[in-house]
């Protein structure tokens, strides 16, 4: 007799995320870790004290703290010119995380397709495959990660449910343009579907920029759903405050899933979010100052370190760059032992941005080096495949690649641990070997378990 399997099949498309396995082996080595997002430095001491008060007032139970929503929609409106109904268009959910996994349960079921641009935040294509949707994915296109809308309207069709939308942009660093929302806009619009967008880096956009939602743009206010959280902006990605903004049918559904799946939000953090939520103009010009700094010094940092094809992040913190033109041509591999090297050898962890990527490796293969364009098969130099300025020469032929080429290094850190960072990197290239591009005398005090590394 056959054993029986207990496990759902739902559950092999899932394996543990590599950004947690690198967390787990950057603290195994005692590394500095630049892999994951979020911040190694306080909140602001007023929520802290909010929160705290909240406790000791023994708001210990399921609670639902409606001036969160009405803060939410007064901000919403300042911000975008959107009014909203705090009572019956929003939901205070577990995080950003809850709200985009409550919004796609509410909205995809089996047989639609969500269209994601590639490369794509890994929780937004679980939720649509929990749901028993179809991710349709569509690459941007590096180094400055453009959108071709051609490419984007075909994946767009009857079965088009929705569209994701990570602006500013995780892992590239990315803030989509007025004109490049209006056109999206336009296609939710040609095709009847909605667009769902994780905004969760909305306060932390650089060089003038200001954050758009597309829920402001003609016709679109009705069929976008905008989800956020206090993560990223207080630095408390611990709390798991989120929202969800929808029209009200669509925010009913979603607050009945949020009540079956975790029935509040946790409590004392709610009564900190109202603290939160009212903020003066000065702390978000002061938090775009303070990660303005910190991009600088990384990506000074990593062009001292030889990273020369990156896009200087608009937005969100995180830099996505490409591996330097010395290092070996070949695939995935090499992408994960650069890692690994950095690890052990540094004492600086980072994420492999092949996790990040779908679409570009299912369609233009996963050829491990760059060929002679005259078909003879020969591998080409670094010298060959790359101009002077780090860019990559022959366009469509050097898709191939990319996808393997990319670490995403964070930002959100203190500026005490970057320096840090930075100082390690350097005494790690000083011991490396030109001709191998591995450390002349290495030792470490932790090993690395591949599997285990990354799946």
């Amino acid at each position: 007799m056959a054993e029986r399997t207990l496990l759902a099949r739902r559950t092999t498309a899932f394996a543990p995320s590599p950004i947690q396995q690198l967390s787990l082996l950057a603290q195994r080595c005692n590394a500095i870790n630049l892999a994951e997002g979020f911040p190694d430095f306080p909140a602001p001491p007023e929520i802290k004290e909010a929160a705290i008060a909240a406790i000791r007032s023994d708001f210990n139970q399921y609670r639902h703290v409606q001036g969160v929503c009405e803060k939410v929609a007064e901000a919403f409106e300042m911000s975008h010119g959107v009014r909203v109904d705090a009572a019956t268009q929003i939901t205070i959910c577990c995080g950003q995380s809850e709200a985009m996994a409550a919004t796609v349960f509410a909205v995809v079921e089996e047989g639609d397709e969500v269209v994601l641009l590639d490369p794509v935040y890994e929780t937004y294509q679980s939720c649509i495959i929990l749901a028993g949707g179809t991710p349709r994915y569509v690459s941007l296109n590096p180094p400055h990660w453009s959108l071709d809308f051609e490419n984007l309207e075909s994946a767009f069709g009857s079965k088009t449910k929705a569209i994701i939308i990570n602006s500013p942009h995780n892992p590239t660093g990315k803030a989509f343009s007025t004109s490049e929302l209006a056109k999206i806009a336009t296609l939710c619009c040609k095709y009847d579907c909605l667009a769902i967008t994780d905004e969760v880096y909305e306060h932390i956009i650089f060089d003038g920029r200001e954050h758009v939602s597309i829920a402001s743009f003609p016709g679109m206010q009705q069929r976008t759903i905008v989800t956020s959280s206090l993560s990223k902006t207080f630095s408390v990605t611990g709390w798991r405050i989120g929202w969800a903004v929808a029209p009200a049918t669509i925010s009913a559904a979603i607050g009945n899933i949020h009540v079956k799946m975790t029935d509040s939000a946790p409590a004392p953090f709610q009564e900190a979010a109202l603290v939160a939520l009212q903020s003066t103009t000065n702390f978000f010009t002061q938090l775009k100052q303070e990660y303005e700094e910190r991009r600088d010094y990384v990506c000074e940092m990593l062009l001292q370190a030889g990273f020369s094809n990156f896009l200087k992040p608009e937005g969100s913190f995180f830099v996505f760059a490409e591996l330097p033109k010395a290092c070996p041509l070949n695939d995935s591999v090499f992408q994960v032992d650069y890692v690994a090297e950095l690890i052990q050898g540094a004492g600086v962890a980072v994420v492999p941005g092949r996790g990040f990527f779908h679409q570009a490796a299912d369609t233009v293969g996963q050829s491990t080096q760059f060929k002679d364009q005259s078909n003879t098969g020969e591998e080409l130099s670094a010298e060959e495949v790359y101009d002077s300025n780090g860019a990559t020469k022959f366009g469509e032929l050097c898709i191939q690649n990319y996808t393997t080429r990319y670490i995403r290094v964070a930002f959100c850190k203190d500026m005490a641990t970057l320096r840090a960072a930075k100082t390690a990197i350097q005494k790690h290239l000083a011991l490396v070997d030109p001709d191998t591009g591995h450390k002349q005398h290495y030792s470490s005090q932790c090993s690395l378990d591949r599997p285990h590394f990354f799946t």
